[in-house]
């Protein structure tokens, strides 16, 4: 509950900035003065894109294996001490970006430099995430020891893949902090390898997508089949799309440079293969789901090509709001196959086409999913119970959010193939054609910005009621059992040491040759620019 309330306080505050971002970006509203744009971007970037995603998720994780696999009085200690290094570390990189002396945006890429404590704060975030890593791992060694030859749980199976997945991303930008950005920003370096920097933070970054998305797909796999009365499809296609998750999330990094010139062309290709490749798995994820609604609705008499979709639980918001996350994926994954593109790349690259892109997958496939796993999560948690009248507002918040997101990340892609740019402020760039083009886009970003902080407000409302005042009672946990007549899952899928050893050699194929060739032929570095530029 600790975690998953500081992430409310993070949806708020984040929500509240890009709030401010869409209307400055409308051409129609100025922020206070004292206040900068890039300062309340990288405030909304950080906080809803690390913060509120790593802490719902380390707390939605840690209630997954306790309900699984246990958890002992000595793992809980540890898991406060990684809580409360992750809040300090949070703390001190907000203090420094509200202070102006961080304006360095969500990728903070060099040479832009913020002020050391943000880089240690960022620090101590990754830290205290891998306190969790190392908590959910022994939950569940301990629990293989007491149940020899047995399959672990799915749901802890899952867990264990994404921290492991996460922990092996996070060496990337904890490298490049504490030996570049730290001593860089302290003044120990006079510059930086900007190059360097940016790959070593997309190594982390597209994997940092996929660790957003399978708690997502934990909640779909294993609690929706049990919220609509059915089962789980096939646990050891489940497993197995995890498997593969691991293997391909992390080596495909370099899609996100495809138009840096200092990286090699044949390495950026054989990453792109690398990249598609992460289509099966969501693929799998997709005929999975919709397997089992299928299965589950003709189980209940439901008979016709689609009587199945017809009576499912439109009016659970426990289902309705990560259904429609789901269906959000099919256009959010079709983009990024075009963002992976090396061709179609270079339309839209670093147009806001990409933020549009990313506000689909992760702000509207992974936070809608993510409430409605807190319509029961909470409740369970608290001892309360989901009652009709916040059932009722969940569908109105989940509509709310689904139609804003839906007038903003559409303008968003649309300005973005005029050559709308992202990361900028509201400009008139000289009075050109182009403003008119994107002016009724950017318009209707604010518009759909506008209704989304509604929803905000609303979310936020029912937490606090589902925490504080909603009937004392029992919410179901909801777990699903699988299939009787599915397939047996084979033990090989446990097979941890093998995947670890699988993952690390596609990383080393795809990351050392391009690494060695950045450092190697390495320009001179970059000395430090501060925003406003100038204040070095």
């Amino acid at each position: 509950m600790s975690f998953i309330s500081f992430a409310f306080i993070a949806l708020f505050i984040g929500g509240l900035m890009g709030l401010l971002q869409v209307l400055v970006r409308s051409g129609h509203f100025t922020l206070p003065a004292g206040i900068d744009y890039y300062q309340v971007l990288t405030v909304h970037g950080v906080i809803l894109g690390l913060v509120l995603t790593t802490y719902f998720i380390v707390g939605f994780q840690y209630a997954l294996m306790g309900k699984t696999v246990g958890i002992s009085d000595t793992q809980r200690r540890v898991a406060w001490l990684g809580f409360w290094i992750m809040t300090i570390g949070t703390v001190m990189a907000a203090i420094t970006v509200l202070y102006g002396k961080a304006s360095v945006l969500y990728t903070f890429y060099a040479p832009l430099k913020a002020h050391p404590a943000f880089y240690i704060g960022l620090a101590l975030v990754i830290v205290g995430s891998w306190i969790a890593c190392f908590v959910n791992w022994r939950q569940l060694y301990i629990w293989k020891k007491k149940h020899p030859n047995e399959k672990s749980p799915l749901l802890a199976f899952m867990v264990v893949i994404n921290m492991a997945m996460w922990f092996i991303a996070t060496l990337g930008v904890a490298g490049s902090v504490l030996f570049q950005f730290i001593p860089w920003s302290l003044g120990y370096a006079a510059t930086i390898d900007v190059l360097l920097s940016r790959t070593l933070f997309w190594y982390f970054g597209h994997p940092l997508v996929y660790f957003w998305l399978l708690p997502a797909y934990m909640a779909w796999y294993a609690i929706i089949p049990k919220i609509i009365g059915g089962k789980i499809f096939s646990d050891s296609l489940a497993r197995l799309s995890f498997v593969l998750f691991l293997f391909f999330s992390i080596p495909v990094g370099l899609h996100h440079q495809l138009t840096e010139p200092g990286l090699d062309t044949t390495w950026k290709f054989i990453q792109v293969v690398l990249t598609f490749m992460v289509v099966i798995p969501s693929l799998m994820t997709a005929f999975s789901m919709f397997a089992t609604f299928e299965i589950t609705g003709r189980k209940k008499g439901y008979g016709g090509l689609f009587g199945w979709l017809k009576h499912l639980p439109w009016k659970d918001v426990r289902f309705l709001a990560p259904f429609i996350g789901m269906l959000a994926f099919i256009p959010g994954g079709a983009g990024g196959l075009i963002n992976a593109s090396y061709q179609l790349n270079t339309v839209v690259h670093n147009t806001i086409w990409v933020t549009g892109h990313f506000h689909l997958t992760v702000a509207t496939t992974v936070v809608l999913t993510f409430f409605g796993i807190t319509y029961w999560l909470v409740p369970h948690l608290t001892g309360r119970k989901l009652t009709k009248s916040m059932n009722r507002l969940g569908i109105i918040q989940t509509i709310f959010w689904t139609l804003g997101m839906t007038i903003m990340s559409g303008a968003m892609h649309i300005q973005g193939l005029f050559g709308g740019p992202r990361r900028s402020a509201y400009s008139e760039y000289n009075g050109t054609e182009q403003v008119a083009e994107w002016g009724a886009y950017q318009m209707a970003q604010a518009i759909g910005g506008s209704i989304l902080f509604i929803a905000i407000i609303i979310m936020l409302y029912i937490f606090i009621k589902l925490a504080f005042f909603a009937p004392k009672g029992e919410e179901e946990f909801p777990i699903a059992e699988e299939e009787i007549d599915a397939e047996p899952t084979p033990m090989w899928l446990e097979r941890w040491k093998l995947w670890i050893a699988i993952t690390i050699a596609l990383i080393l194929f795809a990351y050392t040759i391009p690494i060695a060739d950045v450092i190697q032929n390495a320009p001179p570095g970059s000395a430090p620019f501060a925003w406003p530029i100038g204040n070095n």
